[in-house]
């Protein structure tokens, strides 16, 4: 059976990691996909605005998440994947702004993620494709990003993974950065090349996949053994709800707004060994805290039952 993972964010608390960590393991889960870009919020990047975290120090930053890292061991818990803040570049900010991304939070963040020996930190694309011209230049922009911490992946041990990402135009949801998958398996093929190591690999998003109608089961086949990791959550093709899969439907039949049978024929079909991991903290904010419990476990049964249909 593979393992099951789920976000830390709204079950994770800093000032009592135990108690979190004990309710992922009691309700089902072996791994987590620790929310690290909740210590720098996007909403406060787009707004132009910088806390103080990343300004801590390697040292600062390792005693900071020792309690996290011992008390997920305690409890049964790997860190599997997490994600870099993002973005990693806001187009229109101060150029310190975006230097504090390059030079302080990105190669901070590949520490802390060595420190929880963690083997996937998910970085997000720049979304610029509308200030640079083309698709192509967004990539090259990206491209440059990375180059500023795939060397730190190559001396850890990490994969840095691309995801799938949408963006907006007025109300109309769009593809974004890496919605191309045979660009993408171009891209990490000749990165991984040209770094001598399997430095970059890619993340596929259940959820941005069904907002902007990407067809799952092929756009993995041709990901084939790229896809390292996984951010499964439902929608209803119109909002990045990030919801327990099976929640919305198309029709008064019940047929799922998501190809969840296409899913799990697409992983089957590549072999995928990895993580079967949940990016659905919102649910855990729309459920009376009471409920949480019974959250968790729905989505480890989920879980389970997408593990039972990949044997």
């Amino acid at each position: 059976m593979l393992e099951i993972g789920v976000q830390t964010h709204n079950v994770i608390m800093d000032e009592n990691p135990d108690e979190g960590f004990k309710l992922l393991h009691d309700t089902g889960f072996t791994c987590c996909d620790f929310s690290l870009n909740f210590y720098l919020k996007n909403t406060d990047l787009y707004k132009f605005e910088l806390n103080k975290f990343f300004d801590k120090s390697v040292d600062e930053l390792k005693e900071f998440f020792r309690p996290h890292k011992e008390t997920a061991e305690r409890n049964g818990i790997r860190f599997h994947q997490m994600h870099m803040p993002y973005p990693n570049f806001v187009p229109g900010a101060p150029k310190e702004l975006n230097d504090y991304l390059v030079r302080e939070m990105a190669p901070k963040s590949m520490e802390i993620c060595d420190f929880l020996d963690c083997k996937y930190i998910v970085v997000h694309g720049l979304k610029v494709k509308q200030f640079y011209g083309s698709e192509e230049a967004e990539w090259d922009a990206t491209e440059k990003f990375l180059d500023t911490v795939l060397p730190i992946a190559k001396e850890r041990g990490i994969v840095i993974c691309v995801e799938n990402i949408y963006t907006g135009a007025g109300r109309h949801i769009l593809e974004g950065p890496c919605c191309d998958a045979r660009k993408a398996v171009d891209r990490i093929d000749r990165i991984n090349a040209r770094y001598g190591a399997e430095v970059l690999g890619f993340c596929f998003d259940t959820g941005h996949a069904n907002l902007v109608g990407i067809d799952f089961e092929k756009f993995i086949n041709i990901l084939g053994k790229r896809l390292k990791v996984l951010h499964i959550h439902d929608n209803d093709g119109i909002s990045d709800l990030h919801q327990i899969p099976f929640t919305f439907t198309k029709t008064r039949e019940n047929k799922p707004s998501t190809d969840w049978d296409g899913f799990i024929r697409a992983l089957r079909n590549v072999g995928f060994k990895g993580v079967l991991n949940f990016e659905t903290a919102p649910v855990l904010s729309s459920f009376p805290e009471e409920l949480r419990p019974e959250a968790l476990r729905m989505i480890a049964s989920i879980g389970q039952y997408f593990a039972g249909k990949l044997r």
